[in-house]
């Protein structure tokens, strides 16, 4: 069994929720999210809040909060080969109850449809606000290019009141 061990991130100012599935192999030995160097998910939140790239775990989480973006994962713990999510068995869900009520948060995002399915699945019940799925940002989504990622992920900008170029 492999248990997350990766804090959220969020403030009272977040207005949007992104959800994952479970920590990659990689993002758990870094101990931080899309810790994968192949994964794309920075460089599309990046471009797309116009700020800076950067390898810091504290540069990304001032990148959310300053965007008022909440990151965190559907699963606590469970089974799982290696990064697959489709190895995903006898998962057990985070409470993202305590994030919904102590942030201003609208709209919750999951990155791919392992994640999509999850939530809907252990939290949408008590979240009570309907996810929006977004393209994974992970390397094995070969279908998706950087720049398709973002023009499908630039949905979020008129959720924490930017606008889309």
């Amino acid at each position: 069994m492999e248990v997350h061990n990766i804090d959220p991130v969020w403030d009272k100012n977040s207005k949007i929720l992104i959800l994952g599935s479970f920590p990659s192999v990689k993002s758990r030995e870094v101990k931080f999210f899309y810790g994968h160097p192949q994964n794309r998910f920075w460089r599309v939140l990046s471009s797309l809040t116009g700020s800076p790239i950067s390898e810091s775990t504290d540069d990304k989480k001032r990148l959310l909060l300053d965007n008022r973006i909440a990151l965190w994962d559907v699963i606590s713990s469970c089974e799982i080969t290696g990064s697959s999510d489709s190895s995903i068995k006898n998962a057990v869900p985070n409470d993202l109850t305590p994030i919904i009520r102590g942030s201003d948060i609208k709209q919750v995002f999951t990155n791919g449809g392992t994640a999509d399915r999850l939530y809907k699945k252990y939290c949408l019940d008590s979240v009570k606000i309907p996810s929006l799925k977004l393209p994974s940002t992970s390397p094995a989504n070969a279908a998706y290019s950087l720049e398709r990622l973002k023009d499908e992920w630039k949905i979020i900008l008129s959720f924490i009141g930017q606008k889309p170029e």
